[in-house]
């Protein structure tokens, strides 16, 4: 890029990274403040803001989730050549969902698990007795990343910039 090219849409990136990768990383913490990440399959909704996915309620991230429900996401693509990488880094908040907006959430998850192969999900898949839960995450921010001696950005260090997906 040139200066007298226009800058980019970097709504336009952050939507791209997430709609492009099936899982996040999850970060938690406990009660006592010790972190704890994990890789989860996720799905999203229109807007980028929710993020859901399944997992057990005995998962050490469902735990954390409990007792503290401030989490960190971040999506990025782990093949890309060094140097090249973008994530979409998040603050969020989350928790099981249940009753009403289990309904909705559900659909969300199934829709992108059908899509890419995998199997539908029905709310009895999410409720006890059965082995796993869906939980949802609000994002209240996104930045993306932008690295040193980007075109448009280079600053000589890495650093994050806020972005409306």
């Amino acid at each position: 890029m040139v200066a007298s090219d226009p800058q980019p849409d970097l709504g336009a990136i952050a939507r791209q990274v997430i709609e492009a990768n099936l899982y996040m990383t999850l970060a938690t913490a406990d009660e006592t403040g010790r972190p704890w990440v994990s890789p989860v399959w996720f799905a999203y909704a229109p807007g980028y803001a929710e993020f859901f996915w399944v997992s057990s309620p005995e998962a050490s991230h469902s735990q954390n989730i409990a007792g503290r429900p401030e989490v960190a996401i971040v999506v990025f693509d782990s093949r890309v050549p060094a140097g090249t990488g973008q994530g979409v880094y998040m603050a969020a908040e989350a928790r099981q969902l249940a009753d009403a907006e289990l309904e909705r959430g559900i659909d969300v998850f199934s829709r992108r698990s059908e899509a890419h192969g995998a199997r539908r999900w029905n709310p009895e898949d999410v409720r006890a007795p059965a082995l796993h839960r869906l939980y949802r995450a609000a994002a209240s921010q996104h930045w993306i990343l932008d690295p040193a001696g980007h075109p448009v950005h280079g600053r000589g260090r890495d650093h994050r910039t806020p972005v409306t997906p």
